[in-house]
């Protein structure tokens, strides 16, 4: 969802009009939260004494219910707020056909075959965004051309082999969203779950830098051709720290004091790397790539 406010942004006036439109973007998401938490009074209260998540009442009813109902039960209607929210801030067909939007792949999971399929433009619609952030747990899987989807942070997250063999990119900037590691053994039910979460979401990047770094090593051994086979050039931003230290509460309620702070966090953390790595970029890997993801 970030990529396509950030695209449909880029179409409609560059640089300065993806940063409004990822600002319009998450500010509507912000509301959805107000709006859930105006019937939850106790929720709030709770929120204000600063306990545990687990002592919220809203987040402790989804958290039980999405592990003892199927979606189909849970939500009949098969409602997804998020459908009006990109509706309203997205430009599709701006995104799909204008020059000036960067190529966009976006995986998901096909429930009944177990293959990851990419969305692209100039084909990514509403419903191929809602199957890319499709958790079973909360929503019915998404249905596109009678294949039915879930998040594609299953098997891709992100997949790298679209931008390898389908442009022929030579650089990589991963942009990590979810904590790698975390010092502290989860403690409650709910951590427990999210660290799996975590761990299945991690592990088909990891999968996809094993390749790399395998393929670096045969190049540099002089096993594989270099002329033939292109060198990839993978560079890593993020604040691991700050990640683990988020509580799985802060998934369920996007408060817009947090978004911002996420927000800042990370242009400081994007500040820092260009300062340091700019000039690497097209020369060579600002990452190791093998002692970091192997």
């Amino acid at each position: 969802m970030n990529a396509v406010a950030l695209a449909s942004g880029m179409a409609a006036g560059g640089p300065k009009a993806a940063r409004e439109s990822l600002h319009r973007f998450w500010e509507e998401v912000s509301r959805t939260d107000l709006m859930f938490d105006l019937y939850s009074p106790l929720n709030q209260w709770i929120q204000t004494l600063k306990l545990p998540p687990e002592y919220h009442p809203f987040h402790a009813a989804i958290h039980f219910l999405t592990h003892v109902l199927p979606p189909t039960l849970l939500n009949p209607f098969n409602l997804n707020p998020l459908r009006a929210v990109l509706s309203r801030v997205i430009d599709f067909d701006g995104l799909n056909q204008s020059p000036e939007a960067p190529q966009l792949f976006l995986n998901a999971t096909n429930v009944r075959t177990g293959k990851i399929k990419v969305f692209e433009t100039p084909r990514i619609s509403i419903d191929a965004v809602l199957a890319s952030a499709c958790l079973p747990p909360y929503f019915q899987a998404v249905e596109i051309d009678g294949e039915h989807y879930w998040d594609g942070g299953y098997l891709g997250n992100p997949a790298i082999y679209p931008l390898i063999y389908r442009r022929g990119s030579k650089d990589v900037v991963i942009v990590q969203v979810t904590a790698i590691r975390r010092d502290e053994l989860p403690a409650s039910a709910a951590d427990v779950l999210h660290r799996i979460t975590e761990i299945s979401f991690n592990s088909s990047l990891m999968r996809e830098m094993r390749a790399v770094a395998f393929a670096t090593r045969l190049i540099d051994q002089g096993e594989l051709d270099g002329t033939r086979h292109s060198r990839m050039l993978i560079h890593w931003i993020g604040n691991d720290q700050l990640m683990s230290q988020l509580g799985t509460a802060t998934q369920f309620h996007p408060e817009w004091s947090l978004l911002c702070r996420l927000r800042d966090e990370g242009r400081e953390a994007t500040g820092k790397w260009l300062a340091q790595n700019f000039g690497e970029i097209g020369v060579r890997s600002t990452v190791d790539v093998s002692d970091m993801f192997l």
